[in-house]
C-alpha cells in the first residue's frame, strides 16, 4: 500500500529496509572514499557511505562530497589513517586528507543528551549504532546508508519512499528537529530548491514557526549556508523561500524590508524588489554556465541594492558615499554572520561600481584602476548588473578590453605609475591647503 505524500511514516526500531543491488554506478563513487571504507571494514568496523552522497547517487546526480559513517570512534579512525586529523568540538569527527580532498569520517551518533528544556544542541558526541545515527539525522532523504562492498542501501527512516516522491521531510517531529539545530531551516531551503523537492507541510509550518531561532545558531554555520545558497545556481528560488518562511527577515531584516510587501501599491517599491530578484537570476545564470564568483562578489550581490537605494537618496561625494556604504553594509553583514574579509571586499566592490560609468580618466590612473586588487570582482559585479538590467553591455565590453590590455604592463611599470599617482595626489593636497 502506498501512503499519501503527507502521511507520517513510522520509522523502524532497529532493522533497516535493505535494498540489494541498488543499481548505483560504482564508477560514480570516489576512490578515496572507497579506500576509507575498505580499511575500516577490513579492520572490523561497520562503515557506510552516508547522507547527501547516497541521496545524490540514487537520484543520478554527481555528489560533490563523499562522507563516511562508522562504528569506529575518532581515535580508532585516527590510528588507522596517518593522513587523518580529528576536528570539531560540538561534533568530533575525522578528516582523512588525500591531497586537496577530504573524506569526512564520523562515528555513529545517538540522540544527544539535552540540558533542561532547551532543545538546542550544543554538543553532539554521544556515540551509538547505525540505526540510532540514521534516526538522529535531519531529513529522511539524508538518512540513507550505502555499503559499496555488498551493494546494499540501508533505510531506517523511509527515506527511499520520500526520495521517490520528491518530498523533503524531517526525521521525527519537525519542531523538535529544527529547534535542535535551526540551521536545518537553511538546509531545507537548499535541498528543496536544488533538488526540486516539495517540503512536507508540517516541516514547512515548523520552519515558519522557528525561523527566528536562527539567531541562536553558530555564526560560521549560518554564514556557510547563506554562501552555499548564493553559490547553488538556485539563489533566486532559495531567497524567495527564505523570505516566505521568515528566515530572511530574521537574518537580514534590512534586505527583507527593502523588498517591500507583496501587494505594495508603490511602483518604485515594486521596481526595487524586481531589480534585486533579477540580480539573483543573473547570478544563477552565470553559475549554471560555469562561473565561480568569489565570496566578495556573492556578498556584494546580496547587499548591492540595499546600499544603492540609500545612496540614491542624496547627491554625495566619494567620501560620503563610502561612509554611507559602511553604515549600511556593516550592520547587515554582522547580522548575517558573514566573514569580515568578505564584507570588506564586498564594500570595496560596491564602491567601485560608479567608476564604470564615469568618463575615461587619464591613462595612468585608469591603468592602476584596471590592475587594482578588487578590479576583477568589481567588473564581475558590473557584468551581473548589465545582465540583470538588460543594458550596459557595450560599456562592460569596453572595460573588459581595457582590462586585458592592462595585463601587458610589467610590475616595474606599475610601480612607476603608482609613484607618479601618489606624487600627483600630494601636490593636489598641498594646493588645496594653500
Amino acid at each position: 500500500m502506498t501512503l499519501p505524500s503527507d502521511t507520517p511514516r513510522p520509522t523502524n526500531d532497529s532493522d533497516p529496509d535493505v535494498v540489494e543491488n541498488a543499481g548505483l554506478d560504482p564508477g560514480s563513487i570516489d576512490q578515496n572514499a572507497l579506500r576509507v571504507l575498505s580499511r575500516l571494514q577490513r579492520s572490523g568496523h561497520e562503515a557506510y557511505l552516508v547522507g547527501g552522497c547516497v541521496r545524490d547517487l540514487l537520484l543520478g546526480r554527481r555528489p560533490k562530497d563523499f562522507d563516511v559513517a562508522t562504528a569506529a570512534h575518532p581515535r580508532q579512525i585516527k590510528r588507522l589513517f596517518r593522513n587523518g586529523r580529528i576536528i570539531g568540538r560540538r561534533f568530533r569527527l575525522v578528516h582523512v586528507v588525500y591531497g586537496r580532498q577530504i573524506v569526512e569520517t564520523a562515528t555513529f551518533r545517538s540522540e544527544p543528551v539535552l540540558d533542561g528544556s532547551d532543545l538546542l544542541i550544543t554538543e553532539d558526541n554521544q556515540y551509538g549504532t547505525a540505526a540510532e545515527d540514521a534516526r538522529r539525522r535531519d531529513f529522511t532523504v539524508n538518512g540513507l546508508f550505502y555499503d559499496p562492498t555488498s551493494g546494499e542501501v540501508h533505510d531506517y527512516v523511509d527515506g527511499l519512499a520520500d526520495l521517490e516522491d520528491g518530498l523533503l521531510r524531517t526525521i521525527g517531529d519537525p519542531r523538535v528537529r529544527l529547534a535542535e539545530d535551526p540551521v536545518r531551516i537553511l538546509r531545507a531551503v537548499k535541498f528543496a530548491t536544488r533538488l526540486g523537492f516539495r517540503i512536507e507541510d508540517s516541516t514547512w509550518e515548523a520552519m515558519c514557526e522557528l525561523a527566528g531561532d536562527l539567531s541562536r545558531s553558530a555564526p560560521p554555520r549560518v554564514a556557510e549556508e547563506i554562501l552555499r545558497l548564493l553559490r547553488s545556481g538556485t539563489s533566486l528560488g532559495a531567497l524567495r523561500m527564505l523570505r516566505a518562511c521568515g528566515a530572511l527577515g530574521a537574518l537580514l531584516p534590512e534586505v527583507d524590508e527593502h523588498l517591500g510587501t507583496k501587494n505594495d501599491p508603490d511602483p518604485q517599491a515594486r521596481d526595487r524588489a524586481d531589480l534585486f530578484w533579477r540580480l539573483l537570476e543573473a547570478l544563477d545564470g552565470e553559475i549554471h554556465n560555469g562561473s565561480e564568483p568569489s565570496t566578495g562578489v556573492l556578498v556584494a550581490v546580496l547587499f548591492l541594492r540595499v546600499v544603492e537605494s540609500q545612496l540614491e537618496k542624496h547627491a554625495l561625494s566619494d567620501g560620503e558615499r563610502d561612509r554611507v556604504t559602511s553604515e549600511v553594509i556593516y550592520p547587515l553583514a554582522a547580522r548575517a554572520r558573514l566573514p569580515r574579509r568578505a564584507i570588506e571586499r564586498a564594500k570595496r566592490v560596491i564602491g567601485l561600481q560608479p567608476r564604470f560609468l564615469q568618463p575615461p580618466t587619464r591613462s595612468a590612473r585608469r591603468t592602476l584602476f584596471l590592475r587594482s586588487e578588487e578590479f576583477s570582482d568589481a567588473l564581475h559585479l558590473f557584468r551581473l548588473r548589465c545582465a540583470a538590467w538588460g543594458q550596459g553591455w557595450d560599456v562592460y565590453e569596453g572595460w573588459l578590453e581595457r582590462y586585458r590590455s592592462a595585463q601587458d604592463f610589467s610590475d616595474e611599470e606599475l610601480s612607476v605609475l603608482r609613484r607618479k599617482n601618489r606624487s600627483r595626489r600630494r601636490r593636489r593636497g598641498g594646493q588645496r591647503g594653500k
